[in-house]
């Protein structure tokens, strides 16, 4: 009798050291796959389970509960985990608390439901947001045009663009590309779809479009964007009530004084810009970098960067989020939106990530009534000048990516604990 009330004792005590250990997702070099840590995680606070985000502790690493599940769901995924005792696990926690540290704790609470806003024949490689949520195993929600003016928005918790053109001229392309069967399908199926919603210009459609995601963004939603999905939305907010398509994209003229006409008070991000009024030049806006071709002339593939900034975890818990990454220094990368010429950024913008020794802005990050927007530049951080046509890119080969965990940086900051955000 005495014998098995020992192993009974002992069996409790073995169950209250296995419930009390946690479980450490490493973000520095030593993890073997980031990308898919970060779904490992959003799945896992999608159960109701436990989590917590460690700034810039080992790279933002992950701590969780221990369980048998979630290390298995690891090992199945390649993502490279360790088991702590709870002793080790108060004594890194005292280390992060620390005054005199740069780091913090944020409790990871309810994972975002995920919308992605793509025409009906995108592919999943088209976009490079699709493709990091598709790799990492993180459910999202396709919607386009009709869902978002029906309303559908209040669903979602978080909201990509994909790299959309929201000025009603088609990307810039009909001077390449306004022969090809692929174009002339975009513009017809566009055209169909303002008609039936019962605009008269596609670019109309697409006002009414921004103009409802940002009363999305006032409201409390999270709003992230690549390439031409950031500059083009805000010109798009500028132009309301005015024409800024010239005729081969509308069949009229552009208004003569849209320029002057330009409200730069309903924009999220930018400020005094240029509008684009040549429709076979292939940009919107100076907003982006001014002259590519000049640009890849002088800076050498191998040579071109940007920098994340370092900002307080305790004090400015969101920026912190958003650049955790276990390199302080990510390979540059084109799109039709490369870049953010600073001087078009608004005061009120934090700057995240800039190109050293040059005046661009690569990563930015403001606020807009209850919400958060987030924009950054190019179309694909390992396909260097993505064109059309270009071959998907196979994140198996890039795991590690410093460039992608920038967009799974932001799918993950919807999750932490409201009050984090709001400080």
């Amino acid at each position: 009798m005495k014998s098995f009330l020992i192993l009974i004792l002992v069996g409790f005590l073995g169950l209250n050291s296995a419930t009390a250990r946690q479980l450490i997702i490493p973000m520095d070099a030593s993890q073997t796959n980031h990308l898919k840590a970060y779904g490992l995680i959003y799945n896992h606070i999608s159960d109701g389970s436990e989590a917590q985000w460690l700034l810039n502790y080992k790279g933002g690493s992950f701590m969780a509960p221990y369980s048998a599940s979630l290390l298995r769901q690891a090992r199945i995924r390649g993502v490279y985990a360790e088991v702590v005792s709870s002793a080790e696990a108060r004594r890194i926690i005292a280390e992060i608390e620390r005054n005199d540290v740069n780091m913090a704790a944020v409790p990871l609470e309810k994972a975002p439901s995920i919308a992605v806003y793509t025409p009906p024949h995108a592919l999943p490689w088209d976009d490079a947001v699709t493709l990091a949520l598709e790799y990492a195993e993180i459910p999202y929600t396709t919607i386009y045009n009709e869902e978002v003016l029906a309303g559908e928005l209040s669903n979602y918790d978080w909201l990509h663009l994909h790299h959309e053109d929201f000025t009603g001229q088609y990307g810039k392309f009909w001077s390449a590309f306004r022969h090809t069967p692929w174009y002339q399908r975009q513009v017809r199926d566009l055209e169909e779809m303002a008609a039936g919603l019962g605009y008269s210009k596609v670019s109309d459609m697409k006002k009414a479009v921004v103009n409802t995601i940002r009363d999305y963004i006032g409201g409390g939603g999270f709003l992230f964007a690549m390439c031409s999905g950031t500059d083009t939305f805000d010109i798009a907010l500028a132009a309301d009530g005015v024409d800024i398509a010239p005729t081969p994209f509308d069949g009229d003229p552009m208004d003569p004084d849209a320029q002057e006409k330009l409200n730069f008070e309903r924009t999220l991000a930018f400020r005094d810009f240029q509008i684009e009024r040549n429709p076979a030049e292939y940009r919107h806006a100076d907003i982006d970098i001014l002259n590519v071709q000049q640009r890849m002339a002088e800076v050498d593939e191998t040579m071109d960067f940007f920098t994340l900034f370092d900002f307080s975890a305790k004090w400015d818990p969101v920026p912190t989020m958003l650049t955790q990454n276990h390199v302080s220094s990510v390979k540059g990368f084109y799109g039709q939106s490369t870049a953010f010429r600073t001087e078009t950024i608004k005061n009120s913008v934090v700057i995240l990530a800039e190109t050293p020794g040059r005046n661009e802005a690569k990563y930015i990050h403001g606020n807009f009534g209850e919400g958060f927007f987030t924009f950054y530049g190019g179309h694909d951080p390992e396909d260097y000048t993505h064109r059309v046509g270009d071959p998907p890119t196979d994140l198996s080969l890039h795991p590690n990516s410093p460039g992608y965990r920038l967009i799974l940086n932001n799918v993950l900051f919807p999750a932490a604990q409201k009050k984090k955000q709001q400080t």
